[in-house]
């Protein structure tokens, strides 16, 4: 019997049986409707309505609230999205048939508190992309035409509001101020996906604990904006490159692939 669970998000009730072929747990999010079968963000205690702005972590909320209590210890518990997955292996990069999900706890996992995704990469802005996004920031810091100063910050401030980072690392605990500040300035790339694996649950609560507070207290400067995606989703892409500081900084990290796979656009699951 494997030791491990993985929930896997969704936007689309025509997910459910795609999903529960893969051994993973359904989860709903949002305002759409879903059969009774699925797990949802909005039972129990939720904030199931912010969904829009939040993303996956409606789901993270219900799970901190509802669910990490019987936590089985020990046993490895993740989540993943209906575009991305974990793959079986280090060596499997891309999906191509049902046996290369992950589907059971890897022996190379056993030194390790948490699994994050891949890195993904915010330098080597071509041209197009400087003039349309930040042009202002490379004009008045000709450092960043140099892939090399092309740090994380520079990509936050130019596709989610210049400054807003700033404003949100201000709102942070005192203990992780300062060091997620020289992250966002010192490294040009995190983990992707916005997705992680743990077996511990006091790592869960120290995590959530440190979110959920924060993202309540961004709330009272940021507000809802929906004047564009990037201000819309601002809570969550936070969130995207907080999880790459916080769990490398608190935990033994082991990196492991993820995989862009739609499933409603697989011949496999259709």
């Amino acid at each position: 019997m494997s030791n491990l669970d993985i929930y896997c998000l969704s936007l689309y009730n025509e997910d459910y049986n795609k999903i529960k072929s893969l051994n993973y747990k359904p989860v709903g999010l949002g305002k759409k409707n879903f059969s009774i079968n699925w797990l949802r963000d909005n039972t129990g205690e939720n904030i199931s309505l912010k969904n829009k702005y939040y993303g996956e972590y409606t789901f993270h909320y219900w799970f901190w609230k509802n669910s990490l209590k019987n936590l089985t210890p020990n046993r490895w518990t993740g989540f993943c999205a209906y575009r991305r997955f974990w793959t079986r292996n280090e060596n499997t990069l891309t999906i191509k048939n049902k046996n290369d999900f992950l589907n059971y706890v890897p022996d190379e996992w056993s030194n390790y508190d948490v699994i994050l995704g891949n890195n993904i990469y915010m330098d080597g802005w071509s041209p197009a992309k400087i003039i349309k996004h930040g042009l202002r920031f490379f004009i008045t810091n000709p450092k960043y035409f140099l892939k090399k100063n092309q740090n994380l910050k520079l990509h936050f401030d130019s596709f989610h509001g210049y400054g807003n980072l700033e404003k949100a690392i201000n709102l942070l605990d005192k203990e992780d101020r300062g060091d997620f500040r020289s992250f966002m300035e010192n490294q040009n790339y995190y983990n992707q996906g916005n997705m992680f694996i743990c077996n511990k649950k006091e790592i869960f609560e120290n995590y959530y604990n440190t979110i959920f507070p924060w993202l309540l207290r961004c709330e009272k400067v940021f507000g809802f904006n929906e004047k564009s995606y990037g201000s819309t989703r601002i809570y969550g892409f936070l969130l995207e490159r907080f999880i790459s500081y916080w769990f490398n900084k608190y935990t033994k990290v082991k990196i492991w692939p993820i995989a862009f796979l739609d499933i409603n656009q697989t011949k496999e699951f259709n």
